[in-house]
């Protein structure tokens, strides 16, 4: 029903910056939280950021570093990573908690972009 579409992954050197969209398409009535995941190989998945109408949170080893942001209107979480570290390399996961008329409140991921950062 809901379908969230990432894009922004790729290739950059360590200090470089990357900028992740998450855009939700379908019948939405209203979107609660917006935020990002991570998985790097043989680790857990891993909250990086999050927002809300109350306010944004981040992990400890991005803090300072990233910063997601959302556009309402377009129902789009954007994550801004700046300082990029070689440490920052994972699979990033959008993930939103939504309302929907017919099935409530969902809880919808992302299929996954893949950010490297090279030494």
């Amino acid at each position: 029903q809901v379908q969230l579409v990432e894009s922004g992954g790729g290739l950059v050197q360590a200090g470089g910056s990357l900028r992740l969209s998450c855009a939700a398409s379908g019948t939405i009535f209203s979107i609660n939280t917006m935020g990002w995941y991570r998985q790097a190989p043989g680790k857990q998945r891993e909250l990086v950021a999050r927002i809300s109408s109350g306010g944004r949170a981040y992990a400890d080893s991005v803090k300072g570093r990233f910063t997601i942001s959302r556009d309402n209107a377009r129902n789009t979480v954007y994550l801004q990573m700046n300082s990029l570290k070689p440490e920052d390399t994972a699979v990033y996961y959008c993930n939103v908690d939504l309302l929907t008329p017919g099935s409530g409140y969902l809880e919808v991921w992302g299929q996954g972009t893949l950010v490297t950062v090279s030494s």
